[in-house]
C-alpha cells in the first residue's frame, strides 16, 4: 500500500475524543510545541562540543586546523544521511524515525563523553550526526501532515527554532553540567541519557497523521483535512499525487534556490555555532562563563526573531497578501540586515558591542526557518520528507565545509576577520536564492 493510499485510509477513521462540535482541539501546536523541545535538545547535544571546546583543546592539544575537523566530523554524516532518511520518513512515517533517532543520538552523546582523544571524539561525533539526521526532515514532513496550509509558516518556524532556543539555552546549561558534574565527560553523559528519555516522550504522543490522535477532535481533523483536500484537488489537476523520487525535483529553479538558500544560511548559522565560543574566548578574551551568557544572548535573540518571524509571515498571508510578496520580503530583508551586521562585526572592536551586533544577525537570519515551510510547498505531503531530506543535505554541506574553512583561516591568518567575511559571503547566496525561489506554487512532478 502507498503512503498516500494508508493516509487515505487513516483519514477514514473517526478522532476516538469528540469534544465541542464547533471548538476544534490544538493538538497539532501542542505537538509542534514538544518538536520545538526536541529540536533545542538536538542543538544542545550538537553545540555542547562548541562550548566545552576551550576545556577540550587544551585537554586533546589541538591546533585550529584539527578543532575545525574535530567540529566538522557531526555534519558529514549528517549531510550524507539526509536523502536516505527522508526517503525512509516518506516511507514509514515520521514517529518511527524521530523516535529511533532520539534513542541514537542520545547514546552516542553519552559515548562522546567517554572519547580518549580526537580520533574516539571524531567517530563520536559522526554517530551523532548519522543519528540526529532524521530529526528536521521529519519535522517538515508533520508540518505538512498536520499543518493547514494557512499555519505552515509559524509550524515551521516554531519547529525550527529549537535550533537558536538550544543553542542558547545550551551554552549556559553545558557550563553549568560542566561546573556541576565536575568536568565535561559528566556533563555529556547526563545529557546523553536525558536525550534518550525524550525519544520515549516523542513515542507516547507523537503520530503521523491527526486521525490517529486520541486527543484530535473531529473539528480539529476537518480542519486539517480540508485544507489538504485542496492541496490534493490542485495537484491531481498537474498529476502530483504519488510519491517521486529526487531526481525529477532537479530540473526546477526552485528546488535549487531552496537548496542554495539553505545552504547560505547555515554557511553563516553553522559557523557561529561551531566558532562562535572560540571566537568570543580567543578574540574577545571572555572567561567560560560569559562565554555562556553570550552566547545565551546571541541564540536567544535568533530564538525570538524566528518565532516572530514565522508569526508575521502567516499573519500577512491571512490578510491576503501573495506567498511570493511575503517570503520574499521577509527574507530579502533579511539577508540584507545579516550582510550588514556581519559586516559591522569586523569592524568593531568592542567585545559588547560584537555580541550586541550578532545578536541582531541572529534575529534576522532565523526568519530564513520560514523554509522549513517549502518542501511541503514545492513537493506536497507525499514528497515534503525526501525534498526537506534534500534541501537538509544542502544546508550540511555547508556544515562540513565551514568548520574546517574557518580552522583554516584562522591558523593561516592568525585572526578572524576574514572568517567573518566567508559568513557575509555565505549571507550574500542566501539573499539571491531566496529571492530566486517561487513559494506560490507545487513543483508540476
Amino acid at each position: 500500500m502507498s503512503l498516500h493510499d494508508s493516509q487515505t485510509t487513516t483519514e477514514a477513521v473517526r478522532p476516538q475524543s469528540s469534544g465541542p462540535a464547533g471548538k476544534r482541539s490544538n493538538v497539532r501546536w501542542k505537538l509542534f510545541l514538544l518538536l520545538l523541545v526536541l529540536v533545542a535538545v538536538n542543538y544542545i547535544d550538537r553545540g555542547s562540543i562548541s562550548v566545552a571546546l576551550p576545556i577540550i583543546q587544551k585537554e586533546f592539544n589541538l591546533g585550529p586546523e584539527m578543532v575545525g575537523l574535530l567540529l566538522s566530523a557531526f555534519f558529514w554524516t549528517y549531510a550524507l544521511m539526509q536523502v536516505p532518511v527522508g526517503w525512509l520518513i516518506d516511507k514509514f512515517g515520521p514517529r518511527k524515525m524521530v523516535t529511533a533517532s532520539c534513542v541514537g543520538w542520545g547514546a552516542a552523546t553519552a559515548a562522546s563523553g567517554m572519547a580518549g582523544g580526537f580520533l574516539s571524539m571524531f567517530i563520536a561525533r559522526m554517530a551523532i550526526g548519522v543519528t540526529e539526521a532524521g530529526v528536521m526532515p521529519a519535522g517538515g514532513k508533520l508540518n505538512a501532515l498536520w499543518m493547514h496550509s494557512k499555519e505552515r509558516g509559524r509550524g515551521a518556524t516554531i519547529l525550527d527554532a529549537g535550533a537558536p532556543l538550544g543553542a542558547g539555552v545550551g551554552g549556559i546549561l553545558i557550563t553549568w553540567l560542566i561546573a556541576a558534574a565536575g568536568g565535561w565527560r559528566m556533563a555529556f553523559i547526563i545529557a546523553g541519557i536525558a536525550t534518550v528519555l525524550l525519544g520515549a516522550i516523542v513515542w507516547w504522543y507523537v503520530r503521523d497523521n491527526p486521525r490517529e490522535h486520541k486527543a484530535v477532535n473531529q473539528a480539529e481533523a476537518d480542519y486539517i483535512e480540508a485544507s489538504h483536500r485542496a492541496e490534493d484537488e490542485a495537484a491531481a489537476a498537474q498529476g502530483a499525487t504519488t510519491r517521486r523520487g529526487l531526481l525529477p525535483y532537479m530540473k526546477f529553479r526552485s528546488f535549487w534556490a531552496m537548496c542554495f538558500g539553505w545552504l547560505g544560511f547555515n554557511g553563516v548559522f553553522y559557523g557561529l555555532l561551531t566558532w562562535g565560543p572560540l571566537y568570543l574566548s580567543q578574540a574577545k578574551g571572555f572567561d567560560l562563563k560569559t562565554i555562556g551568557w553570550s552566547t545565551f544572548v546571541i541564540f536567544g535573540a535568533g530564538f525570538v526573531g524566528e518565532i516572530l518571524g514565522g508569526t508575521i509571515a502567516d499573519k500577512w498571508r491571512e490578510s491576503g497578501a501573495s506567498a511570493n510578496k511575503v517570503m520574499r520580503t521577509l527574507l530579502g530583508t533579511s539577508a540584507a540586515v545579516v550582510v550588514g551586521g556581519l559586516v559591522g562585526v569586523t569592524i568593531v572592536p568592542d567585545p559588547i558591542t560584537a555580541v550586541i551586533l550578532l545578536s541582531v544577525v541572529l534575529f534576522f537570519l532565523r526568519w530564513v526557518g520560514l523554509f522549513w515551510a517549502v518542501p511541503a510547498t514545492l513537493g506536497g505531503r507525499t514528497n515534503a520528507g525526501v525534498l526537506g531530506g534534500a534541501m537538509n543535505l544542502s544546508g550540511n554541506i555547508a556544515g562540513m565545509v565551514t568548520p574546517i574553512a574557518v580552522g583554516f583561516i584562522v591558523g593561516a591568518t592568525g585572526g578572524y576577520t576574514w572568517a567573518l567575511l566567508y559568513f557575509v559571503a555565505s549571507a550574500v547566496i542566501m539573499g539571491i536564492s531566496v529571492l530566486t525561489l517561487d513559494y506560490s506554487k507545487r513543483l508540476p512532478v
